[in-house]
Order: C-alpha cells, then sequence, then structure tokens
C-alpha cells in the first residue's frame, strides 16, 4: 500500500510541471478571453455587459459563422469520402505499395502551412498552371481563385491526411481472421465492409472527422489567401478584431463562441461512438 502511494505521489510531481504550463497557457488565456468578453470599455473603466454577445449574434456576424461551418462540413465530408478509400487501399495486404503512398501523403506536411498554401495561388491564379493549359488548348480561362470552391479545395488540401492517417492506422490493425471468418460464413464483400470493416473503423472515422473539422471551422490563413479576403470566415474576424479594429471585447466574445461550437460539435462526435469501439451498423 505504501509503495502504491510511493508511485502515485511521483507521477503527481511529474505531473505537476505539465500541470503549471495548462495553468499559464490554456486556463489564464481562456479565463481573460471570457472576461474580455463580459465586458465594454467606458468613461469609468471596464464594465459587464451582454453587448458583445448581443452584437455577435447579428445576421452580419450570423452568416460569418455559418459559412464557417458549412465551408468546414463541405472540406470534412469530402475529405471522408476521398480519405477512407485511400486508406482502405493503403491497408489491404494486397497493396504492395502502401509505404510509398504514405509517403506522398506526408511529403506535403514537411512543408510549412503557409507555404503549401500559396502555392495554390500560382495553380489556381488567371495566368496560373491550370488557365495557361486551357488557354493553350483552345478553351476559355476560369475563374478559380477567390471563389468559395478554392477555399474548400485549399481545406481538402491540407487538411486530407488528418483524415486519412487515423482511419489507416485503425484498418490496419484490424484482426484480419474477423473478416476471413464473415467471408466464411458466407457474407459478401460488401456485407463484410458494411457490417464489419466500417463499424469497426468508426474509431479513425470519428477522430478523423475531429481533427479536420477543428481546424477547417478556425481557419483564416487559407480563406484570406484562397478567398482573397472576399470570403470572411470566423477565423478571419477574429484575428480582424484582435489585430485591425483593436476591439478586443467583441473578439474575444466571437472566439467564445467559436469555442462553444467545437466544443459542440467534439460532443456530438463522442456521441456517435460512445465506447470509441464502433459498432454494428444493422
Amino acid at each position: 500500500m505504501a509503495a502504491m502511494k510511493s508511485v502515485s505521489g511521483q507521477r503527481s510531481r511529474m505531473a505537476t510541471p505539465y500541470l503549471i504550463w495548462a495553468f499559464i497557457f490554456i486556463i489564464v488565456p481562456i479565463i481573460l478571453i471570457i472576461y474580455y468578453s463580459l465586458t465594454v470599455e467606458t468613461d469609468n473603466g471596464m464594465a459587464f455587459s451582454w453587448a458583445n454577445y448581443t452584437r455577435a449574434f447579428q445576421p452580419t456576424y450570423l452568416l460569418v459563422m455559418w459559412r464557417s461551418v458549412e465551408l468546414a462540413l463541405v472540406s470534412t465530408a469530402i475529405c471522408m469520402l476521398t480519405g477512407y478509400p485511400i486508406a482502405y487501399i493503403m491497408a489491404s495486404k494486397e497493396y504492395s505499395s502502401k509505404g510509398f503512398l504514405l509517403f506522398l501523403f506526408l511529403v506535403p506536411m514537411w512543408m510549412n502551412f503557409l507555404l503549401r498554401t500559396y502555392s495554390w495561388i500560382a495553380i489556381l491564379q488567371n495566368n496560373g498552371i491550370i488557365n495557361t493549359f486551357l488557354k493553350a488548348i483552345g478553351l476559355p480561362a476560369l475563374k478559380l481563385l477567390y471563389v468559395d470552391q478554392a477555399v474548400v479545395l485549399g481545406m481538402v488540401y491540407n487538411f486530407l491526411p488528418f483524415m486519412i492517417l487515423p482511419i489507416y492506422t485503425v484498418l490496419k490493425k484490424m484482426d484480419q481472421n474477423l473478416i476471413e471468418a464473415a467471408q466464411d460464413l458466407g457474407a459478401n464483400n460488401r456485407r463484410v465492409f458494411l457490417n464489419l470493416v466500417f463499424p469497426l473503423s468508426m474509431p479513425g472515422v470519428i477522430s478523423g472527422i475531429t481533427m479536420v473539422f477543428m481546424p477547417a471551422v478556425t481557419t483564416f490563413i487559407i480563406s484570406s489567401l484562397l478567398g482573397g479576403g472576399q470570403y470572411m470566415l470566423i477565423g478571419n474576424l477574429i484575428e480582424q478584431q484582435f489585430l485591425t479594429v483593436n476591439d478586443w471585447h467583441f473578439g474575444s466574445a466571437v472566439s467564445v463562441i467559436l469555442m462553444a461550437i467545437v466544443v459542440i460539435s467534439m460532443g456530438i462526435f463522442s456521441m456517435v461512438d460512445k465506447d470509441g469501439e464502433g459498432g454494428a451498423l444493422f
């Protein structure tokens, strides 16, 4: 018993530096953001007020929030529909080039996020690679930059590996004996996938959706570069309030709302797979 208490005390001491770090750089900033969001500047100093939240729920800002969530959902859906088949192929024992394919998806992540996004400007702009090719074969140039589709493309390109890797990891660890047993019992490939493979891969799917949706709904660099500032998202709104308008109170209120969106989204994702072990669809 004494030995167990000693080990527990040692672990507590080892966790102390992290707890201090978390308090200073996580808890304190959140408290400050909440404080600023609930106050306004008056002639007599700071005063408690809900005015920042009332302003945040005006139609103009609600449209910004909805656009952010909408583009994030579209990007997440595309990453899911694209990433799952890729992860499934990579995890297949018949596929021999899985290491090379995984390498191709990891290489772009070695490059700076900003540079990866900038590269799409050279590809999509009016005199970019795609439009130059179209003009060379006699087709009219297309408006590919500064539209919603360009923002979604940037999100998918940057966040697709975050969808593929968790799903690939789960599929790779899946017991192949279960699949062989299902096939021996007469299940065809469709039934094996829908009733066995996909339910068991749900932990990876949920992790992938979370890892894509969260940065997609909070991004501001992608929308600034590929949207040309014409498509303000909630991340751009927060950046503008803190760095341009210098209205920290309203910026903090929008930040709190964004945190609430993220927390609610995580709660919904966790409800889908409560035990983190998947479940049968039928």
